[in-house]
């Protein structure tokens, strides 16, 4: 992994950086993802829908400098790549833990590391189980027990964390639609609704395309 400085100085986005850090400005988007196209294929493979939300928010993340640029030792800069980093829930006590698992752009791999990170840790107690996480990892949770319409989290790291929070929800059936909660977290100094907006649709489409990538 490396981490690219950014130049302020010569940086297109400077004054808005400077403007939204300083108004200390975050935001946060949900909206419904049309995931029955992709519902269908995982169910025809026997496969689960955890690993393939995964792995659709990361590959566009890693899709655009803006969803990878954070502080890196007090360093403005972005990550060449972001692995995700998201939560296993424990049904015996009703708690999580936070795992990471390395990416790849091609599925079968990535969710054969999935599951092989899986087996080992879906039984272990804790909040931060496997150990060494790497500083390129981002943030995703899923709460499937609910179909919300709107999620925030808040977030004091001196105004600094600029990484996008992803939160997933209970998927369910609308008009003959399966529809998925998707929320995410954006710092305004980074990203603005142009971002946001390259994320949902990007998810989309993915979603609409997965017998390409779900082979």
């Amino acid at each position: 992994m490396t981490f690219h400085r950014i130049d302020r100085e010569n940086w297109d986005r400077a004054p808005y950086y400077e403007h939204y850090l300083s108004q200390k400005c975050s935001y946060s988007v949900t909206v419904n993802i049309d995931i029955t196209k992709l519902i269908e294929r995982l169910q025809a493979k026997v496969f689960k829908f955890y690993p393939a939300f995964i792995y659709m928010v990361t590959k566009v993340v890693n899709e655009h400098i803006e969803f990878r640029t954070c502080f890196n030792d007090g360093v403005l800069g972005y990550w060449d790549h972001m692995l995700p980093s998201y939560t296993i829930f424990h049904n015996e006590n009703k708690t999580f833990s936070s795992i990471w698992t390395e990416f790849s752009r091609d599925y079968p791999v990535f969710h054969h590391n999935y599951n092989e990170d899986l087996k080992r840790y879906a039984d272990v107690p804790g909040f931060f189980t496997k150990s060494n996480e790497p500083d390129n990892t981002f943030p995703i949770s899923m709460v499937p027990w609910v179909s919300f319409t709107g999620f925030n989290l808040n977030i004091n790291e001196d105004n600094n964390y600029l990484l996008p929070i992803i939160t997933g929800g209970k998927y369910f059936k609308q008009d003959g639609k399966t529809l998925f909660p998707l929320a995410i977290q954006m710092h305004h100094a980074v990203c603005d609704g142009y971002h946001v907006s390259l994320f949902i649709n990007e998810v989309q489409e993915l979603a609409d395309r997965c017998e390409e990538w779900m082979f």
